[in-house]
């Protein structure tokens, strides 16, 4: 019988805004792959749940699992939805999975926990049956859950929300050649290749002539179902998704989620899935929640004027990031109205629909309405009318789960200032 795999949010993933308060950190995207679906490569097997912030209890998405309740069964195995495995991973049957040491070494930049001294525990293997309550807020780490062995684990930890963007091209640069080889790829794909790596296109993508794939900086990936029309260039490393829409322009170090669709230029940036960015505009070093949607002209700002380290809001305030390019965070369900221009470090808030004449501040809660402090309040009952139809459009339904857990997040709108 194959032992569960919950991946758990510890208390550091659950500020990781402006995503946090609509999904578990599992359901982002790192690299070319969720992190869930990292880990379910990495150990061979389907994850089974995750344990996250309540307000999360009754997440429902796609083929994600649920929240878990109840008692863990022994051998169950507690993954840190931090820690994105290397998808090159060699599977290993142990009782934990530690990363290696703090600071990153080796290919895969293996790096450690915040505070880490040396190995640091990305997964454990239970040893006896735990409540999963004892987990609920996030703060057993699971070094208190682990037994003495265990094996390394190649891979990355996102220390903080930025870290996705910041490893973006590193994680890409390993994941696309690892991902292609599980894949059934086109032999001959109709498709320009100017660079030393390679262009991976899997069976079932549709290509139009005119599509260059530039690999001079690393390997380009086009999945199945996904369609790239004529006159784009995509610049490695690049990764799309399946049943993604391309429809011109340049897409250059990306990782660009299943059913997007994304045209104009866009540099460095994720784009977790279900999410549109159908027209011109710049968008660079971002992060793209899922069933967004950038009015026509939507430009992100990812570099300062002073060439200075980039700030971003944070729950527990403005931080530095380290990180001379940084675009925008722009969370679930976001709507932009055209010609919306978001200065370098903004972070908008889930739900928000921000439009009019002027630049929104570096932080837009969530369920916002409009451009200027103090913002006014977009409606429960409207905003999920719209995001029905917004659903709808891409053959998901809100269902009864999803259409609470929004409502949960909406009622939490208040904990967030600037």
């Amino acid at each position: 019988m194959t032992q569960p795999l919950v991946l758990y949010d510890d208390a550091r993933a659950r500020t990781f805004e402006p995503f946090a308060l609509t999904r578990p950190t599992s359901e982002l995207r790192a690299g070319a792959a969720l992190v869930r679906q990292r880990w379910e490569l990495a150990l061979g097997r389907r994850a089974t749940g995750f344990i996250g912030a309540p307000h999360l209890a009754t997440f429902a998405e796609l083929d994600a699992p649920r929240a878990v309740h109840g008692v863990l069964s022994a051998g169950t195995i507690v993954a840190n939805a931090r820690f994105a495995p290397a998808l090159r991973t060699a599977r290993v049957d142990t009782s934990c999975w530690t990363s290696g040491a703090a600071g990153g070494a080796g290919a895969a930049g293996v790096g450690g926990g915040a505070g880490a001294p040396g190995a640091t525990i990305a997964a454990v293997r239970l040893s006896a049956p735990l409540d999963s309550s004892r987990l609920a807020d996030g703060t057993v780490t699971l070094e208190s859950l682990a037994t003495p062995g265990g094996a390394p684990i190649d891979g990355w930890w996102c220390d903080e929300v930025w870290d996705f963007v910041r490893l973006l091209q590193t994680m890409l640069t390993d994941d696309i050649p690892a991902l292609a080889a599980t894949l059934d790829l086109e032999r001959d794909p109709v498709l320009t290749v100017l660079g030393e790596h390679a262009a991976h296109v899997e069976r079932g993508a549709y290509i139009e002539p005119f599509v260059l794939a530039d690999t001079s900086a690393g390997p380009v990936l086009v999945r199945s179902g996904a369609r790239v029309s004529a006159f784009t260039r995509l610049a490695g490393p690049c990764a799309i998704g399946a049943h993604a829409v391309i429809g011109g322009g340049r897409v250059s170090g990306c990782s660009i989620g299943e059913h997007a669709r994304i045209h104009g230029e866009i540099s460095t940036s994720i784009v977790v899935g279900h999410a549109n960015k159908a027209h011109d505009g710049f968008v660079g070093h971002s992060v793209i929640g899922r069933w967004a949607n950038l009015g026509a002209g939507t430009i992100t700002s990812n570099l300062k004027n002073s060439y200075g380290d980039v700030s971003l809001w944070t729950p527990t305030g403005v931080r530095r990031t380290g990180m001379q390019f940084l675009g925008s965070l722009i969370g679930d369900h976001v709507k932009t109205g055209i010609g919306t221009r978001l200065t370098t470090g903004c972070v908008i808030g889930a739900g928000a629909n921000v439009f009019g004449d002027h630049m929104p501040a570096k932080f837009v809660p969530p369920f916002a309405w409009g451009d200027t402090v103090p913002f006014a309040e977009y409606s429960l009952e409207k905003f999920l009318e719209v995001a029905e139809k917004v659903m709808r459009r891409r053959d998901e339904a809100l269902d009864d789960g999803t259409r609470a857990q929004l409502s949960a997040a909406w009622r939490r709108r208040g904990a967030f200032s600037a």
